[in-house]
């Protein structure tokens, strides 16, 4: 079916400065359950999902980035949870080619809490010392690149962040 679509054939009208990159950006996206159960298979997916993209698990870029999800995870089903609503995990790889030495991946959470947003990037402060919790998204600030939070529609929100994973493995 896919052989039927038409594709545009190329062009060699480029702007002035445009820059080419010849690696393709990969997507991966899965509806889970706003379980616990949910958020460790998001942690196990994007590993490896990571690993078929060339990162292998043992490597620091995959750790790390398997972290990010499970912190984002964990948030979206302790604080976005809403009865009968799944969250939705999304992984964008921007892979390192010619022009560019390292992936980027962009790594979303979306939830059915459009209102609970966390605090601005930038404005966390850590908690008590003897807390048990809210330490996940200074985690999240510390490992990424940029994070953030962003509302597509009245019914969810998404928290974001992006990382750089480091020269292709494969």
């Amino acid at each position: 079916m896919n052989s039927e679509i038409a594709h545009p054939a190329p062009t060699d009208a480029r702007p002035a400065g445009h820059t080419e990159h010849s690696a393709p950006t990969c997507h991966f996206t899965i509806r889970l359950s706003a379980t616990p159960r949910g958020a460790r298979l998001a942690r196990h997916l994007a590993a490896e999902q990571l690993d078929t993209w060339g990162w292998p698990y043992a490597t620091d870029a995959n750790g790390t980035a398997a972290l990010l999800v499970a912190e984002l995870a964990a948030n979206a089903v302790r604080h976005g949870r809403e009865r009968g609503r799944d969250f939705r995990l999304r992984l964008t790889l921007h892979p390192a080619d010619a022009t560019v030495r390292f992936g980027m991946l962009r790594i979303e959470v979306t939830d059915a809490r459009p209102g609970d947003r966390p605090p601005a990037a930038g404005s966390l402060r850590p908690p008590a010392p003897d807390a048990e919790s809210g330490r996940g998204l200074l985690l999240v600030e510390a490992l990424s690149t940029h994070w953030g939070t962003t509302g597509g529609d009245p019914y969810t929100k998404t928290v974001w962040c992006e990382v750089a994973l480091g020269a292709y493995c494969r």
